[in-house]
């Protein structure tokens, strides 16, 4: 059991010298920011509209003691939108280790610690969660402000599934890895959703369409900005897509929908079979087939041996009986 720490006796109880009103700007008004409970205070931020931001963020932002964040250049730009002056202190994943012990050494002194990412909200794939742990540990208090997330933005505009579903981050960079990881989330029996980067982009749909098929699909692309796009279609049609097109810019959620209620029909599986036999085995591609489609392996190997037979391909290797 922790025991929280109690703030220096000489610390001060409103986290700002005598006389010093904090205040920011909203509609056009300067506003002050009300007291603020000592503590470590973990901040959502928009992830593109400036507008997106909470009233609460702003009061927790122009009322802390410092700030830390990712890139003070960035944050910079959210707090002179709203004549926030707080300090900033660049805390991300190079400079944990040294900055980290300053930030708790504040906390300790009963000082209020505003956490923010560059967008959305702070841990989900973005820094703060060992900051949060050791906080935590310590006995102060975290307190989370709520608000933007691309996640959930994009889960939202997919149109797919959103009673159950499963954030993964990144895909892995390397093409083995990932495929790998697909393979091992296609029986999730709930929406996938995943973060992904232009220049990877049109790399994973391939591999997403390989191992799961024929599922409804979205890309939401530079979501509440001037150019927000979603696109919605199957994976082989998005992987077609994007195969063609230019990389494409800016922050990029990828949402798949659950593995099929139907069992797919023999012109979906030869669909799935040719795609998944272009670069591996017969053995391999009938195992990922018949999780991605429902269908028993042995009614995929036979259609395999089937479209081997039609093309004129030599005997298929290693596929064995039990396949």
């Amino acid at each position: 059991m922790t025991t929280p720490h109690r703030p220096h006796p000489h610390s001060r109880p409103e986290g700002r010298a005598a006389g010093v009103v904090k205040t920011f700007l909203l509609a056009g008004s300067t506003l002050p920011a009300p007291g603020l409970a000592p503590g470590l205070h973990v901040v959502a931020t928009p992830i593109g509209n400036l507008a997106d931001v909470t009233v609460r963020a702003l009061e927790t932002l122009a009322a802390a003691d410092v700030i830390a964040c990712e890139d003070t250049r960035i944050s910079r730009r959210l707090l002179d939108r709203y004549g926030i002056q707080t300090h900033l202190m660049a805390y991300h994943d190079h400079n944990g280790a040294s900055a980290r012990p300053k930030l708790l050494a504040r906390l300790a002194a009963g000082e209020r610690v505003a956490l923010i990412s560059d967008a959305g909200t702070p841990l989900v794939s973005d820094p703060g969660f060992k900051l949060v742990v050791e906080a935590a540990e310590l006995g102060f208090p975290v307190h989370p402000v709520p608000g933007a997330s691309a996640l959930l933005a994009a889960l939202v505009a997919a149109g797919l599934p959103t009673d159950c579903f499963l954030f993964d981050g990144f895909l892995p960079p390397k093409a083995g890895q990932r495929r790998n990881r697909i393979s091992a989330l296609a029986a999730v029996p709930g929406t996938l959703v995943f973060y992904e980067t232009g220049p990877r982009l049109a790399e994973s749909l391939a591999d997403l369409a390989d191992v799961l098929g024929p599922r409804r699909a979205a890309v939401c692309r530079e979501l509440t900005k001037a150019f927000e796009e979603v696109r919605r279609a199957d994976l082989p049609a998005l992987a077609a897509h994007y195969a063609d097109a230019d990389d494409p810019k800016g922050e990029i959620v990828l949402v798949i929908g659950p593995p099929l209620e139907e069992v797919a029909g023999d012109a979906d599986v030869d669909a799935a079979l040719l795609r998944a036999l272009k670069d591996t085995s017969l053995k391999d591609a009938v195992a990922v087939v018949a999780g991605a489609t429902g269908r028993p392996k042995r009614e995929v190997y036979a259609r395999a041996l089937a479209l081997a037979q039609a093309r004129g391909d030599e005997k298929p290797g290693d596929a064995d009986a039990d396949a």
